[in-house]
């Protein structure tokens, strides 16, 4: 299950590394489309935009599906569930340092405040 796991996040944060695939991701939000059309509004050759389709279509992220001569393009079934519990999860470790953190400069802050007072006397 950890190793499924890790696969899932691998894949899905490769996948959003990518400017262009965000975009794409946000592009298909709104409303399905071919790779011609992606690959026209992002100004790449289609050959390209198959390559960044195949990773996000890997990833769960995207689905396509064939009629024709056109490959349409939609949001894919993962809903990045597990991508937000491991975020969540690191938030609040970097929540918990910050907030220790914050401690120590407050004590440091009370320190100099008197040992400053002790100075003047």
């Amino acid at each position: 299950m950890v190793q499924y796991m890790r696969a899932h996040l691998d894949a899905s944060f490769a996948a959003l590394s990518d400017a262009t695939r965000r975009g794409v991701l946000e592009q298909l939000g709104r409303s399905e489309a071919s790779i011609t059309d992606l690959a026209e509004k992002f100004h790449m050759t289609l050959t390209g935009m198959k390559k960044h389709v195949g990773v996000l279509e890997q990833s769960g992220l995207v689905t396509t599906e064939k009629l024709g001569r056109v490959r349409t393009c939609k949001l894919g079934p993962r809903r990045l569930e597990e991508e937000t519990a491991w975020l969540e999860r690191y938030r609040q470790l970097c929540d918990a340092r910050f907030d220790e953190l914050d401690k120590v400069v407050e004590e440091l802050k009370r320190k100099e405040k008197v040992d400053g007072r002790r100075k003047r006397k």
